[in-house]
Formats: C-alpha cells, structure tokens, sequence
C-alpha cells in the first residue's frame, strides 16, 4: 500500500520529514494479529516543531478572506473522491471494518464532513452588528486535533476541515492503532495545495504525543475524540494554558422501543444498529429498553439478528461484521461479556470467545443480554464492541428514568407510533443527539455530549463555531467621539 511509504515520517511545514528519534511500533492488521507496516512515533520535540510552524502560519492563513479559503479548500473533495478506494482498503487494513462498511460508510463519512463544511463555509456569518457593536468571530489560533481509529475518516475531517475553514492552522494526531488513512487525508490536503504550515501532521501515542500537543503553549485548542478516560488526562495537560478544550467522548445510548411501533422492525433495526462496525461506535444503541412484557420477544427478534451475522475477513464483500480494533479491545470486551453473566444478565446470543472458524484474528460474538438492569456493569460501562443490553421498563416515565441512569450522555433514540410521544420523551432526555424513529444520519446537525460524553460540538456550522473566539468592538458603529 502506498501510504504505507510515508508511515514512519511526519508531515511538518509542507513535506515528510524524519522524526527526531527511532522510537516506532508495528501496525496490526486486526484480522490476522500479524504486522502490516511500521509506525514512527513523535516525541515531545517533534509536536513542538509542527506546532511552531502552525504558529508561524497561522499570522497569513487568519488573515485570508472567506473566497480565499474556499478555493483552496474546496480543491480537497474531487482529490478525495479519486482516492476513495485507496482510502476504503486503509481503513479496512488498519481496523478491520469490512471493505463493504469502508465503502459504502467509513469513507463516505469523510467526504460528507468536508463538502458540509464547506457549504457550511459559504453562509457563515463571521460578523454581525447589534446598534453600535461589531460582533466579529475570529480564528481562535493553533488547532491540535487527537482522533480515534473506530470512524478515522469521520472524526478527522469533521475536526480538520472546521478548522481551517474558520481560518486556524492545525496540527493533527491521528490514532496510533489506525494510521494509513490519515497519511492519505495528509497527501490529499498536500495535492489541493494547502500552504504550507497550515496543516501538519505528526503520528504518535497519547501519554507522549498527545500529552505535548494539549500541554503546548501555542496550541490555542485541543479538540479530542476518544474514551472519557483519555478526554480528562488531556483537559487536565490543556488547563495549565487555559485553552478551549472540546471533547468528544463515550457513550451508552438508550434506544428506546415503546410497544405502539412496529416493534419486531424496531428491534431488529435497534440491533443492527448497535452491531454495526462490531460495535464501535461512540453513538451507537447498546442499551435497548422494552416494555416488560416484551422481554422475551425483544430478545428472540435480537438473538436472530446477532445469529445471522455474517462475521469474518474484512476484505470480503460478503462479511458484515469484521474483528474489533486490537487485542486490547478484544480482552476488554471478552471481560465484560463475562461479566454480564456473572451478574445474572440472560444470555440470548453470542458470548464470551470468538465465532466458529475464526481461531485467528480480534473477532467476537455478537452479543445479545436480555432481562439487564441499570446495576449491571454491562449497563452503565461503554463496552465498544458488539454486545446489546436488552433492559426492560414499567411506563413511559420509567423508560426516561432508565435511559437517562448512566453518566454519559452522547446519544438517544426513541421508537413510537405517536410522533407526539416521541418528540415529548426526546426533550426529556439528557443527550446530545436523540435519533427518532430511524431518522438518516446526517452532517448538518450539531454532535456531541452531555456529562461524561464531553463538551462542545462538531459538524456544519457547528463545528467551525468552536474554532472561533467572539470579539465586540464597542462603539464601532457610533459617530460620536466618545472615548
């Protein structure tokens, strides 16, 4: 693979340079345990040099106007378009999503992030006057962004392009675990001619790359998506500086069913949704809620769904379902599968160990727990992998009760009949996003958490919102001579 070329170098002020040491890892393909490339891994100086020349750049690319932007910007999505399928076969190498996800979702993603953001771009009103007051919102500064491997394409394009286009320089992170595809994303924005210093990237881990990049003086904003355990330790090196600290973290989303929807569709479509990606997704519905007295039903419709899965190689079209990231994922999940047990949840599909006829490679069980409770450490943990948590409710009031007892916040869905009833419940519940009714993925709206699934938000205008700082110039509009 090509983008394998550039694995042990960083992109600093417009070209690969070398590291400043020797210090690299293996990068794993997940669906054979076997190394697939070498990784170099930044050190504290290498941050520090991408992120002084971020700054050095960021006295030009702040100053250029929004047609500037955009006609350097808006070269990147027919440069990303020629290169999908390379993309697609790094992002299925790299994490082990089926070339059929990479395709037709993960790269895709991508590519949605950057034309919204440049749409979004073109209507963004970076001033305003209110009587004598000009409210301007300016770039913010050096923009260091940490991405995850579970969706690369998605999080790194809808961190990248806001901030440019809100006119920062940017140093990216990419994650350790799935690389390649961001070597491609940085040989994409080298061809559309992105100035040089503008963006830069470094590879590396988070106790060393990460931690320098949040804790640099110059760096103005640290925009994070990862675990909530990563997002505090990279607050707690951003707080020393005072800088903006955007977080996107974990998740435990309710979907709740109530019984006057078409419930075997919204079961089965609940439980497609959740093994998707084998589970690795921040937002995805792992926890069910039905009534009661649908206990059982719900998980028969879902332990079919698990069954039927086809999981296996990545690189075949066929396979749905392809391994979980790393090892270390894989021993965590096989963990708390086990745990659920211990604890009294019914085992409907799945469980611990890997699926028949994959002895080789980070491949689990789809997973399905029925007649859990909020007590459970199945219930209230982000697992990250694909197990469903089938919980069950006495009424309306207690279904919001449940899905609002964990302290993460990200994501919510909500199942009715009554579109009344589902708009009711949906303000009622402490998420950042609440899906009704199987309602499309979609960029334009703003994504992000409550509690312990982080802080501020990405997407659209949104997205480039929290790259800007708001300046009143008091007076501007006034012909008096009042100082």
């Amino acid at each position: 693979m090509d983008c394998l070329e550039n694995s042990e170098r960083f992109f600093i002020n417009g070209q690969w340079v070398s590291p400043s040491a020797q210090d690299q890892q293996d990068i794993i393909n997940p669906a054979t345990e076997e190394p697939c490339g070498r990784l170099a891994l930044a050190h504290a100086q290498d941050v520090n040099r991408a992120v002084e020349v971020a700054h050095a750049a960021f006295e030009t690319w702040s100053t250029t106007t929004r047609a500037q932007r955009l006609e350097v910007l808006g070269r990147i999505p027919s440069i990303y378009q020629r290169r999908a399928e390379e993309m697609s076969q790094a992002i299925s190498l790299e994490m082990g999503a089926p070339i059929t996800l990479a395709r037709e979702s993960q790269t895709p993603a991508g590519l949605a992030h950057i034309e919204e953001t440049l749409d979004a771009l073109r209507h963004y009103q970076f001033e305003e006057c209110e009587d004598d007051i000009l409210i301007t919102h300016e770039p913010i500064g050096v923009a260091g962004l940490i991405t995850p491997w579970n969706w690369p394409m998605n999080q790194i394009a809808c961190k990248v392009m806001p901030a440019l286009a809100a006119g920062c320089t940017v140093v990216l992170k990419p994650s350790e675990i799935a690389p390649l595809s961001a070597i491609i994303f940085t040989e994409i924005l080298h061809e559309a001619g992105v100035p040089a210093g503008v963006y830069n990237m470094v590879q590396g881990n988070g106790p060393v790359a990460g931690e320098a990049l949040a804790s640099h003086p110059l760096v103005n904003v640290v925009s994070f998506t990862g675990s909530t355990q990563a997002g505090i330790a990279v607050a707690q090196a951003a707080a020393p500086t005072v800088k903006r600290v955007l977080q996107e973290l974990g998740g435990k989303s309710a979907n709740i069913i109530f019984p006057d929807t078409d419930f075997a569709d919204a079961v089965e479509r609940g439980a497609q949704e959740c093994f998707g990606n084998s589970g690795q997704s921040c937002d995805a519905p792992t926890r069910m809620l039905v009534p009661h007295d649908l206990m059982e039903k719900a998980m028969d419709i879902a332990a079919k769904v698990a069954n039927s899965l086809r999981v296996g190689n990545p690189a075949d079209s066929m396979t749905e379902l392809g391994p979980v990231v790393s090892a270390s994922q894989f021993n965590r999940i096989q963990a708390l599968i086990e745990k659920g047990t211990a604890q009294g949840a019914i085992l409907a599909a799945g469980g611990a160990g890997r699926p028949d006829g994959l002895a080789q490679g980070y491949y689990v069980r789809p997973t399905v727990f029925g007649h859990v409770t909020s007590d459970m450490v199945i219930a209230q943990e982000e697992i990250f992998g694909p197990v469903l948590s089938i919980m069950g409710y006495a009424d309306e009031d207690d279904a919001i009760r449940l899905a609002n007892s964990t302290p993460y916040g990200l994501a919510a869905y909500v199942q009715s009949g009554s579109m009344e009833r589902a708009r009711r419940v949906a303000r009622k519940l402490r998420a950042g996003t609440v899906t009704l009714n199987g309602a499309a993925w979609t960029v334009k709206a703003p994504f992000g958490g409550y509690g312990l699934s982080g802080n501020g938000r990405e997407c659209s205008r949104f997205g480039i919102a929290e790259f800007l700082e708001t300046k009143a110039i008091v007076g501007y509009g006034a012909d008096s001579k009042k100082h």
